[in-house]
């Protein structure tokens, strides 16, 4: 019989394996090119684990969708609480891997644009490439495609450019 007051020992097998060392290279870079960018702007760069909340009607105690992007921008202080971040980052990104490459072009495509993420980049190392979605008129329908020669420019921060020749290399 096990002793109740023991502290479990977690092992390997109980934990969800980390992202690959080159996920977590470009999700560092990433971050470090957002963050320099935004330092003296009212812009807040949040990396996982940070909850993202959506809610149909504002609740944000029991919200319908819960997320932790990569990356999340937000860029309204009101929406960050203890929580998270309560509705749509101004910019989400995702770095794909094999599990999560559907979900991320399908499920959280649907849910961002629903919720109203004005831009969102999807990165995806194996084709060393971003797609870059931004909202108008409520629907995704600015996409652009980037490659790793390539110097990726915001669509909603007109002075945001980071280039992606080292992005892809470690």
């Amino acid at each position: 019989m096990s002793n109740p007051d023991e502290k479990k020992i977690h092992t390997y097998q109980d934990m969800s394996p980390a992202p690959n060392p080159l996920h977590q290279f470009i999700v560092g870079e990433l971050h470090f090119s957002l963050r320099t960018f935004f330092q003296n702007r009212s812009c807040y760069v949040f990396v996982a684990p940070f909850d993202v909340l959506f809610s149909e009607n504002d609740d944000y105690d029991s919200p319908e969708h819960v997320t932790q992007p990569d990356l999340s921008v937000v860029c309204s202080k009101e929406q960050i609480s203890k929580k998270g971040c309560h509705g749509a980052p101004s910019l989400i990104i995702e770095v794909l891997s094999p599990a999560t490459a559907l979900k991320d072009f399908n499920e959280k495509f649907n849910l961002y644009q629903k919720y109203g993420v004005k831009e969102y980049w999807i990165v995806d190392p194996g084709n060393r490439t971003i797609h870059l979605f931004a909202l108008q008129d409520g629907s995704y329908s600015v996409r652009e495609l980037y490659a790793e020669q390539d110097a990726i420019q915001s669509a909603i921060f007109a002075d945001l450019t980071i280039p992606l020749d080292k992005l892809f290399n470690m």
